[in-house]
């Protein structure tokens, strides 16, 4: 039986944690509990390494079992589909899954880990500076990306790699990289797959992707966990643990084309108006692509006639970035009404899926590693119809 302790991790102390993280994968250690106080009692798999808290948006924490062999098995495959092990700059908190992947695959790659305490842009760009290996890579959320695109993509082109998630990231967003030769891949995953388990849509070496007829994505592989600690029912109800290759039941949908993923957002998240249903995906990746726009979220908000309406909270793009489809005769601003936003709109979505509320805003509020927060999107004043 492994032995599971509570970790606290120090940002200023990340090699620590990176030594105690390399011993639980080789088993001369216990498994790791980062920043958990108390850890209930519960049956532990064997080679387990790492349990790790989920960041879901409603409800208890989940607490996510990782054995060495999951947590190993997505290391490689992130190499392989990189191209090569490399060295690796933490940019985001280490205790989340994607920065513990980042000290992990660090680890396998026998590199030294540079790490950035605080994320700001200066401090970036130094780190950068201090890389020594000929191939390197890093992995960020959209707002850090997009902040490096303004102020130093110079630094971003010296990655071979650089993985982006988090958050669902807007096509102007991953268009802008792309003109800045910047060579971005978005990630899916979350701790119950070990970090990011589908790049660009296509899943790594020895995971799968299967739709239910609702379009719930299920995910399968190697580095799926082994449940939940000492939750047995919600462990049943997400997971099939009956055969080697582990099944993981996500609350997100999807649609397969062409062998490519696309995630069009949690199962809750969905908006009914009207007894139609509409993905926040693809009434935010319209939006984005407006000129004008650096990032948009879309959600449900109450409505007496309809039930629900989709509401749309935009950004608007401050330091003139590069834009396509600048033929477009409206461009984004703070003075934009709803009525115009649905006029822009008409001719990518249906009419049921036009924005019925819009809000402007300087930033969006954020949760966990970037991830946009919704409920408080929707407390906020200001809403116009």
């Amino acid at each position: 039986m492994p032995t599971l302790v509570p970790y606290a991790v120090r940002p200023d102390d990340v090699g620590a944690y990176r030594s105690a993280l390399g011993q639980a994968l080789e088993g001369t250690g216990p498994a790791l509990a980062p920043d958990s106080a108390a850890l209930p009692d519960g049956p532990l798999p064997d080679d387990l390494a790492l349990v790790v808290s989920t960041s879901g948006s409603t409800g208890s924490p989940k607490r996510a079992m990782l054995t060495a062999a999951a947590l190993r098995a997505s290391a490689d495959a992130t190499h392989e589909r990189l191209g090569g092990p490399g060295q690796w700059l933490l940019a985001m908190p280490a205790h989340h899954i994607a920065g513990t992947q980042v000290i992990i695959r660090s680890l396998r790659a026998e590199t030294d880990l540079l790490v950035l305490d605080r994320f700001d842009v200066d401090g970036f760009v130094a780190r950068t500076a201090q890389l020594t290996e000929e191939r390197a890579y890093t992995s960020v959320v959209p707002t850090q990306l997009g902040r490096l695109l303004d102020a130093a993509p110079e630094s971003l082109r010296r990655y071979d790699g650089i993985l982006l998630g988090g958050a669902a990231a807007s096509p102007t967003l991953l268009a802008r990289a792309a003109d800045a030769g910047v060579r971005v891949l978005t990630t899916y995953g979350m701790s119950e797959t070990a970090g990011g388990c589908v790049y660009d849509g296509v899943p790594l070496a020895g995971v799968s992707v299967e739709l239910e007829d609702d379009g719930r994505i299920t995910l399968a592989g190697p580095t799926i966990a082994h449940g939940y600690l000492a939750d047995p029912e919600r462990t049943e109800a997400a997971f099939d643990l009956s055969t080697p290759l582990r099944r993981f039941r996500t609350d997100d949908l999807g649609e397969v084309r062409d062998g490519v993923l696309r995630v069009l957002g949690r199962r809750d998240d969905v908006i009914v108006t009207g007894g139609m249903k509409v993905a926040p995906q693809v009434v935010q990746d319209a939006a984005a692509a407006l000129p004008g726009v650096a990032d948009a979220v879309a959600l449900a908000l109450p409505d007496p006639e309809w039930g629900q309406v989709v509401a749309l909270a935009v950004v608007p793009t401050r330091f003139g970035h590069a834009q396509r489809g600048t033929s477009d005769p409206l461009r984004m601003s703070d003075s934009w009404t709803v009525h115009e936003v649905r006029d822009a709109l008409r001719g990518d979505l249906p009419a049921y899926a036009l924005p019925r509320r819009l809000l402007v805003l300087d930033a969006l509020p954020l949760r966990g590693p970037g991830k946009p927060d919704r409920v408080a999107l929707a407390a906020l004043p200001g809403w116009q119809d």
